[in-house]
């Protein structure tokens, strides 16, 4: 306890951005493997969901001559009132719990939101009504949570990893913050994932499902299937959006052992929404849409997911995001940001990115850059007040490159979709990603810039390959083993 007091004092005592920076390095030692989803190196005897139980429950134990009660966050019971959406999917799990919680929030409802990965700060991770959490709020529950689990470790009950943590800590501010209702996304399939310790939510909803680590999930459409379904509670309701029969098949089978009244939600269609102007880009998010649109349109102009179908207008000086812009504060550029990283969602970012093309070359007011970024787009217009067939544009092509030969496929295919569609890019930038799993950081962090030398072969081999495809030299992928 002595601990707890004086660690919280002495966060307390340093200014916010210092007392904040010394949380990230507390949660980047909880990182126990290089990538996401890779296999976790925690110690003890017990699996993770039982650890995940026992920080959050009172655990009583027979000792001799005595009867011992002890707890470490004492959750269990507040959780159990709590009322929660539980989402799990392959695509669009993060779009559809965060148009969840906007219906939710415009209905009047107090919300929680609880989504991963975060882009530059842990706090995206976890917001209140709408807004991510304060460094206040969070460093109140973060220390407190920190501490009361520090004081209880053991050889056979350690510290949790960095996601279940960050969930233990999530369902700590959801129930202390006491929303009305917490919208969870599954972190990583949904059998075993740290998320699943939710006994009674009020509904389960499993999106799009796909080929995405197939690792750890299975290598199978069947296989993933079963782990998402494993969110899936007796006679609790559930919905998921039009699956492949291998996993549609799957889905249904698990609801109908279990009881679960499963309903499939159509697409939704244009004309319902009356000229609702949608805050997340592309059709596709019109399929996550009809998990949480069911009821109400209400909200779904005002959701927001930083670097998901997302544009962003730079300026010399400053970023605007869409809803932020005005015709007068646009520059030279603009990025068009997605996170696409499997064949499928490669495909989808590409149709959003062409018809965002689209609009703007008809647009009157369309004057300069556009770029994409696969991510990354780029358009460079001439700043001259001459007429329209004056101005210069380019559009190239974005990859943060990852160290993997099977990403080659993944790569390939947004060319291929956008020449079907009349958009083409003027050059292909394949970088290599400074990014590390291993340091949680905020938008106060300093970035080095004395970064190593990094071997780029296969950055250049790429290249190679990118000029054969645009210039007809060759086939696509071919004589490439995976």
């Amino acid at each position: 306890m002595e601990n707890m007091k004086s660690t919280i004092e002495c966060s307390e005592e340093l200014p916010l951005s210092s007392s904040y920076e010394m949380a990230m390095e507390a949660l980047s030692s909880l990182i126990t493997s290089q990538k996401r989803g890779g296999r976790s190196s925690v110690s003890g005897k017990y699996g993770k969901l039982d650890r995940m139980s026992m920080y959050l429950k009172v655990i009583s134990a027979v000792q001799p001559l005595t009867w011992l009660t002890w707890q470490i966050l004492g959750l269990e019971e507040k959780i159990a009132g709590l009322k929660i959406i539980h989402v799990a999917g392959t695509k669009g799990k993060g779009s559809t719990c965060t148009f969840c919680e906007a219906i939710l929030r415009e209905c009047g409802f107090r919300t929680g939101l609880f989504i991963s990965p975060h882009l530059i700060d842990v706090r995206e991770r976890l917001r209140i009504d709408g807004l991510d959490i304060s460094e206040e709020k969070f460093l109140m529950h973060f220390w407190d949570c920190w501490n009361r689990l520090k004081e209880k470790v053991t050889n056979d009950l350690p510290m949790p990893p960095l996601f279940q943590f960050l969930s233990v800590l999530a369902f700590k501010i959801f129930t202390c913050e006491e929303v009305d209702v917490a919208i969870i996304e599954v972190g990583l399939g949904g059998k075993r994932d740290s998320t699943n310790v939710i006994k009674e939510p009020v509904v389960c909803g499993i999106t799009s499902l796909g080929m995405d680590h197939t690792e750890t999930l299975g290598d199978t459409l069947g296989k993933i299937a079963s782990h998402k379904a494993g969110i899936f509670k007796p006679q609790i309701p559930a919905f998921t959006v039009p699956q492949l029969s291998e996993a549609m098949d799957v889905l249904q089978q698990r609801a109908h052992e279990l009881e679960v009244p499963l309903e499939v939600a159509a697409p939704l269609d244009h004309k319902n929404l009356k000229g609702l102007k949608l805050s997340l880009s592309g059709d596709h998010q019109l399929t996550r849409k009809m998990i949480c649109s069911r009821h109400s349109f209400r909200g779904l102009s005002t959701a927001r997911l930083s670097g998901r179908a997302q544009t962003v207008y730079d300026t010399p000086l400053k970023s605007y995001n869409l809803s932020e812009a005005t015709e007068n504060s646009f520059g030279d550029l603009i990025f068009y940001l997605d996170g696409a990283h499997s064949p499928e969602s490669m495909d989808v970012c590409a149709r959003w990115f062409s018809n965002a093309v689209k609009e703007r070359r008809n647009s009157p007011s369309s004057s300069f850059v556009k770029v994409g970024n696969m991510v990354n787009g780029y358009i460079h217009h001439k700043k001259e007040d001459t007429e329209e067939s004056n101005k210069i544009s380019k559009q190239v092509l974005v990859f943060p490159l990852l160290l993997s030969r099977k990403v080659l496929l993944v790569y390939m295919r947004p060319d291929k979709a956008l020449m079907h569609s009349g958009t083409h890019f003027s050059k292909a930038l394949f970088v290599p990603s400074i990014s590390t799993y291993n340091k949680v950081t905020s938008g106060d962090s300093i970035v080095p810039l004395d970064l190593p030398a990094r071997d780029l072969s296969w950055q250049f081999n790429l290249q190679r390959i990118w000029e054969k495809i645009i210039h007809n030299k060759g086939k696509l992928l071919h004589g490439f083993a995976f």
